[in-house]
């Protein structure tokens, strides 16, 4: 038998305020885009805002459906409609927030499988890390470089492509 030890790494804030000016701003952009959120049956929000190297932001927030399975996450709205276009301006930095009326958020909330498997992908597609900035709002900021850091069993097959 052999035993791996898997280990991630983030830099956690106290606030946004020790935060650098750039990092404040694209949190407060995720904010801004968690506002288009439609999301009547979790009442769950979550906004995520890219930074692209232009300077551009996009914007994306969770879309439910009453057929759950159809809605769709705030990150991958970002990422798809990054994607699809802005393919050739790669991605510096993502924000991601939430907020709910039904309970106070402590810490960051994570993104989910799907979006991470999502943020890896297009990781790859532009040849280097991604940095996501974990905001929770009067809390902690978590960053993290590199969806390993936050997927490391992440999927890829380099035959497949």
């Amino acid at each position: 038998m052999i035993n791996h030890e898997i280990k991630v790494a983030f830099d956690e804030y106290t606030s946004l305020k020790e935060l650098h000016k750039t990092d404040q701003d694209l949190c407060a952009e995720a904010v801004k885009a968690m506002r288009n959120s439609h999301s009547p049956y979790s009442k769950f929000r979550v906004g995520a805002a890219l930074k692209l190297q232009s300077g551009k932001i996009i914007h994306g927030s969770n879309q439910e459906n009453v057929a759950y399975p159809s809605g769709l996450c705030a990150e991958r709205v970002a990422l798809f409609h990054w994607g699809a276009n802005h393919p050739d301006d790669p991605v510096e930095s993502m924000a991601v927030t939430a907020h709910t009326d039904e309970f106070k958020l402590v810490k960051p909330v994570t993104s989910c499988g799907s979006c991470l498997q999502v943020m890896a992908e297009y990781e790859k597609k532009q040849g280097k890390p991604l940095r996501v900035l974990l905001y929770c709002i009067d809390g902690p900021v978590w960053i993290i470089n590199g969806i390993e850091n936050l997927l490391p069993f992440l999927f890829f097959e380099e035959r497949l492509a």
